[in-house]
């Protein structure tokens, strides 16, 4: 998922420098989100795997 929000970045960063600020806007908020996404993913599995223990 980080893959993506990175790959949607630089879609963002590309388009913005060519002219095509539609497309970069579009691209920025879709890198965000998937950003968040991740993020709070993250989080989550790293309080589940607090919460576990090692195991097995």
């Amino acid at each position: 998922m980080l893959r993506w929000a990175l790959i949607f970045l630089v879609v963002a960063l590309v388009a913005g420098v060519l002219g095509f600020g539609g497309i970069a806007g579009t691209s920025m908020g879709i890198a965000q989100i998937l950003f968040m996404v991740f993020l709070v993913l993250f989080v989550v599995s790293l309080i589940m795997h607090l919460i576990r223990g090692r195991g097995v």
